[in-house]
């Protein structure tokens, strides 16, 4: 059932449980079968804490979701986890799609981050050297 290995006053023990059954066990030491008495001692409590949270109280007015008021400017989105290596254009410059707004070095290649529409650079969330992870707010065109 289960071995351990005692030490007591510098000699070693082989104990294996061979079978408990109501208050008789079947152990086994060094090689030697016994059968010995166990008590049952009154249970200790836990001495891990219990945790009791009170109920959240909940307003109905609160519960609503609410929307977020959407701008027209679109975002431009780091496409991977990376560093920003070069900001090529400045806030209220004018892009066309598919122009190269900024440099970022993901996966030790530089990638380039491309105007998604015509319009104007409202605004740039990152500097250069900054580490973004994938899908972050780059800059905004509107």
């Amino acid at each position: 059932m289960k071995k351990f290995k005692f030490k007591i006053r510098g000699n070693s023990y082989d104990v294996e449980i061979k079978e408990i059954e109501d208050s008789i066990a079947r152990i086994e030491v060094n090689g030697t079968e016994y059968e010995v008495e166990v008590e049952q001692k009154e249970s200790t409590p836990s001495k891990t804490p219990k945790l009791v949270r009170s109920q959240v109280q909940t307003k109905r007015s609160d519960s609503k979701i609410k929307k977020k008021v959407s701008s027209r400017a679109t975002q431009v989105k780091a496409p991977l986890p990376g560093n920003i290596f070069k900001i090529l254009v400045k806030e209220g410059e004018e892009v066309k799609k598919g122009d190269k707004i900024m440099i970022m070095e993901a996966m030790k290649m530089e990638n380039n981050v491309l105007a998604e529409k015509d319009g104007t650079v409202s605004k740039i969330k990152v500097s250069e050297g900054d580490s973004v992870l994938q899908n972050d707010v780059l800059a905004e065109i509107e």
